[in-house]
């Protein structure tokens, strides 16, 4: 039955990454690409194939629908997952391949000469013997999170038993700031007493806790002038943000942290002899010491503003998501089935501070208490990102002991 429901799965996984469907984050629109539009008109199509009800996909490409259950006196529980992959500049086409882990090196892609290294990438040791589900090295696999929306729709067409109903939404442009949860009515369109998310994360992880995330944006104003008349009167913008990056902790930065660690990391800039815009990400668990990020960029940039008189420096924060623990309250159902379901089907929890955010942390906002549980992908964002196929299976399980144990 195993092997039969490992190849159910990759064989749905392979589908979906054929179909090309990142997100892109300098578009305004939602979705950001028409890609993700083909992916939600296939996930619907299978969603009426498979005889789910009150199936709606609307011009965002957020695809919703209901799984109705025998068990009336049941919780009404819900799975979010994401449609888009990830841009890091790599191929928007992935090309998935299977291989079996025999403790080598494995070359991706010969053509182009692309090895993932046993030496450079240890956590990939654990699953000698395995097979394991790569791209072609020429893009992310896209695991993250084609690998939960084929969990989820294959959890929809298999499941039998005992159940309340069920709902599933999937959402685009996670990757961009969680623009699809954010948009997703909670009154209509997923309408549950408590919901997961399934995302990234190795076997046995979960999470119910992830940062505070803001975005921060600094224009730095200068006064352009010719240097051969320039003194007093040039004002240089590069140098005003020079200087105001120079007054934070160099080690508070995203390559020098971990765990429970936060962090303001500079991460863009666009300047000339004008104008100077700077970007950075503030990152925090504690609400306080989010706050007190938020408050140093605000007091720097007034020091800078009194350095750089007839200058200008504008600041604009602008909060993307919140930690799901701020939103945990009496009522831990969602929680604590996941470590229910976890030890019924044999697997080892694993809780961790997730250093990012998921589509959970904007319902969690709203209200929606969503923790999440893994895929059991490793390296996403990455050339290297890869799947072994017997934790897929077991994120699968998991899915399906979370329906059967909350209709208990």
């Amino acid at each position: 039955m195993t092997d039969q429901l490992a190849r159910q799965l990759t064989q749905r996984f392979y589908r979906y990454l054929a179909v090309s469907s990142q997100s892109d984050a300098k578009s305004t629109t939602l979705p950001s690409t028409p890609s993700q539009h083909a992916m939600a008109e296939l996930l619907a199509q299978e969603l009426r194939e498979l005889g789910l009800q009150d199936i709606v996909i609307d011009q965002h490409a957020t695809v919703t629908a209901v799984k109705p259950g025998n068990r009336p006196e049941a919780p009404r529980i819900g799975f979010i997952t994401h449609i888009d992959t990830v841009d890091v500049g790599l191929s928007p086409d992935i090309h998935p391949q299977t291989l079996t882990f025999t403790g080598e090196d494995l070359c991706l892609n010969s053509q182009q000469d692309i090895w993932l290294r046993v030496a450079e990438h240890p956590e990939i040791a654990p699953y000698l013997g395995q097979e394991i589900v790569f791209s072609d090295g020429t893009s992310v696999l896209g695991a993250d999170n084609k690998a939960a929306v084929t969990v989820v729709m294959t959890l929809m067409e298999n499941l039998t038993g005992d159940h309340g109903d069920i709902v599933v939404a999937f959402v685009p442009d996670e990757e961009i700031g969680l623009r699809g949860a954010k948009a997703l009515d909670l009154e209509t369109r997923f309408n549950v007493d408590f919901a997961w998310t399934i995302d990234c994360c190795e076997l046995g992880e979960v999470v119910y806790e992830n940062f505070n995330a803001a975005a921060a944006e600094l224009v730095f104003t200068g006064v352009p002038a010719h240097p051969m008349s320039g003194k007093g009167v040039l004002v240089n913008p590069l140098l005003m943000a020079h200087d105001f990056i120079s007054r934070f902790d160099r080690l508070a930065t995203p390559e020098h942290t971990e765990g429970r660690e936060g962090y303001i990391w500079f991460n863009d800039i666009n300047a000339n002899a004008s104008r100077a815009i700077l970007k950075a990400s503030i990152r925090d668990f504690d609400l306080k010491g989010f706050d007190a990020k938020k408050q140093q960029l605000l007091e720097v940039a007034d020091e800078i503003a009194a350095l750089y008189p007839t200058g200008h420096v504008a600041l604009t924060i602008s909060d993307i998501y919140s930690n799901i623990s701020n939103a945990v309250g009496e009522d831990r159902r969602a929680i604590d089935l996941i470590f229910a379901a976890l030890q019924q089907v044999g697997v080892e929890p694993k809780v961790i501070p997730m250093r990012g955010g998921t589509d959970g942390a904007a319902l969690s906002a709203k209200g929606l208490l969503t923790p999440n549980f893994f895929t059991g992908a490793h390296n996403f964002h990455s050339r290297f990102e890869f799947l072994p196929v017997p934790s897929f299976v077991k994120s699968y399980q998991v899915a399906e002991a979370l329906c059967y144990l909350a209709a208990k």
